[in-house]
């Protein structure tokens, strides 16, 4: 049996990976929930309490999901990078609800 997958997509239209849709789920509701709660976040910061917090449950490479999924819901439009930093700021589009 095998895991449905979902093709992520990239903000850049270049090609997405596959991955297992209930990990994207996962990493996709993470990433949602955190910046709702705490509004703008930088990249690094996210990626820290993610590692943190799904490290010993969560059945891959953390990092590398928080990258990928980040990726595809920028390309989809439910967050965005804040205009102005050095360094990536993260937070969710204004009048976007989680999808």
């Amino acid at each position: 049996m095998t895991d449905d997958r979902i093709l992520t997509l990239h903000p850049k239209g270049r090609q997405g990976v596959r991955i297992v849709h209930s990990r994207y789920t996962q990493i996709k509701d993470y990433i949602l929930n955190i910046l709702t709660t705490h509004g703008e976040m930088g990249f690094k910061e996210l990626n820290d309490f993610a590692q943190k917090e799904l490290s010993a449950t969560f059945d891959g490479q953390v990092p590398w999901y928080i990258v990928t999924v980040k990726l595809d819901l920028e390309a989809r439009g439910l967050i965005e990078r804040v205009p102005g930093y050095g360094l990536q700021r993260l937070r969710m589009v204004k009048g976007q609800d989680k999808a």
